[in-house]
């Protein structure tokens, strides 16, 4: 045997032998599914992700393949990878628009932006008081509203409901958060500004009072008795209990400082 020969075949078999071995090698489309759908059950998500990534490239067309679309976004969103999970779940909608589970991928995608951004706004706003938009929110609020809108039958359409409210208490919190730290920096008409957007944008919200107190205080320091007077009976007539009403009417000249 020529030498060069001999050399190739060496190559060619230390190439095999430390090819990793795949237990999965002439899994059916069946097994694939129901071993990662186990995976997933019980928690093992990295494991399920890569069977159901291995089903969907081996078997891209078939029925499984399709349930295996909306199961690894899940994974995913379980295993900590949320863009790899928006990934997977705008794909599933795009692909599927009047799939069953259709409300489900609206859901989970509500749940992924949810986790993603919302842990966190409370800290945010204390921290870092600047115009940074809470971008995950909003996505969030609008994939719940989705489901509400379109699906109102379905399983997830209470939940998705009442995390749209707390989505809009946490967005006008962290707003008059905002405005209460531009009153204590003495810039008056952003603090303002702020206050005004959650009463445009968030009349229900229970950060209202807050936001109205925020401009009576405003427009006291900036000498607008007009408009303080304005808000202040705003503010006695929504909230008759309020503290600044309270306080104020003591005549304390510094009653809006109570927080």
């Amino acid at each position: 045997m020529p030498r060069s020969l001999a050399a190739l075949l060496v190559l060619l078999l230390c190439a095999c032998a430390t090819e990793p071995h795949d237990a999965t090698k002439g899994w059916s489309a069946d097994k694939l599914y129901n071993e990662a759908k186990a995976d997933l059950e019980s928690g093992n998500f990295k494991k399920a992700i890569g069977l159901y990534e291995k089903l969907q490239s081996r078997y891209p067309y078939g029925r499984q393949a399709q349930r295996a679309e909306l199961e690894i976004a899940y994974a995913y969103f379980k295993d900590s990878e949320p863009a790899q999970a928006l990934a997977a779940t705008d794909r599933f909608i795009k692909l599927h628009p009047e799939h069953p589970n259709v409300d489900y991928a609206y859901y989970l995608k509500g749940l992924i932006n949810f986790n993603e951004d919302l842990g966190l706004i409370g800290g945010l706003f204390q921290s870092d008081l600047n115009d940074r938009d809470p971008k995950s929110a909003r996505e969030s609020f609008e994939a719940f509203k989705e489901v509400v809108t379109r699906f109102p039958q379905s399983r997830y359409a209470a939940d998705s409901a009442a995390r749209m409210t707390y989505i809009i208490n946490t967005l006008a919190g962290g707003e008059v958060r905002i405005a209460e730290y531009y009153l204590r920096r003495q810039a008056y008409i952003a603090a303002v500004n702020r206050a005004k957007y959650v009463l445009e944008n968030y009349p229900q919200s229970p950060a209202l009072e807050r936001a109205l107190v925020v401009m009576v205080t405003a427009y006291d320091a900036m000498g607008l008795q007009d408009l303080k007077a304005d808000t202040q009976r705003l503010l006695a007539m929504n909230y008759p209990q309020s503290k600044a009403n309270v306080t104020a009417s003591k005549k304390d000249k510094s009653w809006w400082r109570f927080w």
